[in-house]
């Protein structure tokens, strides 16, 4: 027997609360990490939050204990500025202990700022100039195409990463080359570190822009537990296509000062800041 263990029987018996409630404890420690460092970008962690923690509490086929089994489902943190959503999914999860989150942006700690895969279970990928995680994820999709390997690859990006060229290179290969187990996964809060979206470079329509390089795509509420596990149970969305997902999301998701707000995603919280923002979510 596979020594894989599957999110999705694993957590079968989870319903949408127990759901919510490891949320909300992803959002108190990527809180607390990001406060004790002193870093930036609460507000793009924040926004994924939700598509995290379906993806590795009911999606992904991986085991915490066996976390390089060649089995495992591939997962790309593209958006690495955001690893510290990760982090803490990982060690919610129990891939490694939640106490290394302390060593998140420390000088010399297992945690780099953006996601970084050197010694750190689970991380598949070490990231940080936005538009190379797409590409990369088609090499290991390519690689199970061609093994007639039965794992999937998810690949995380921003809408801002979707500025960049390289993005929609690699959207047009993966197109060509029919990669029906990618999903890229498009975490749309409307704001990126200038402004918003819309006014840096207009996107819109996403989804058919997708749609014209050759993908399968859903648009969904990226912080509604329906929509998200619906999507994600129903992959890929057409074989013989790769699926992108076009989250609808909210910059800071989950406290209301920060919500919406381009300020945070530089601005670390601290004092009465991180009080109120821990306060809003139950810490």
């Amino acid at each position: 027997m596979s020594p894989i263990e599957s999110a999705s029987t694993t957590a079968s018996d989870r319903n949408r609360e127990a759901l919510r409630e490891v949320a909300r404890s992803i959002r108190l420690a990527t809180l607390r990490a990001v406060s004790a460092a002193n870093s930036s970008h609460i507000g793009s962690a924040f926004s994924c939050v939700e598509l995290l923690t379906a993806l590795y509490f009911r999606t992904l086929k991986v085991d915490p204990r066996h976390p390089d089994e060649p089995e495992r489902d591939r997962f790309v943190m593209s958006k690495a500025h955001a690893g510290i959503a990760l982090y803490a999914t990982l060690a919610e999860r129990g891939f490694f202990p939640k106490s290394w989150l302390d060593e998140y942006y420390v000088d010399g700690g297992r945690l780099a700022g953006h996601a970084d895969a050197y010694g750190v279970p689970g991380v598949e990928v070490s990231a940080g100039s936005l538009g190379h995680g797409l590409a990369i994820s088609i090499g290991m999709a390519l690689r199970a195409q061609r093994t007639s390997q039965k794992w999937r690859v998810f690949a995380l990006l921003s809408d801002g990463e979707c500025d960049e060229g390289s993005t929609w290179e690699a959207a047009l290969l993966a197109g060509h080359l029919h990669l029906d187990a990618l999903t890229a996964i498009v975490d749309c809060n409307g704001l990126q570190g200038m402004g918003r979206t819309r006014d840096v470079v207009d996107l819109e329509p996403l989804a058919d822009k997708w749609r014209s390089f050759g993908w399968a795509a859903r648009e969904i509420k990226g912080h509604d537990w329906d929509d998200i596990l619906q999507a994600f149970a129903t992959l890929p969305l057409e074989p013989g296509r790769p699926t992108a997902i076009i989250a609808r999301t909210t910059k800071g998701k989950g406290v209301s000062f920060m919500e919406d707000a381009v300020l945070w995603h530089y601005r670390s919280p601290a004092g009465d800041e991180l009080e109120r923002a821990a306060a809003e979510l139950g810490g």
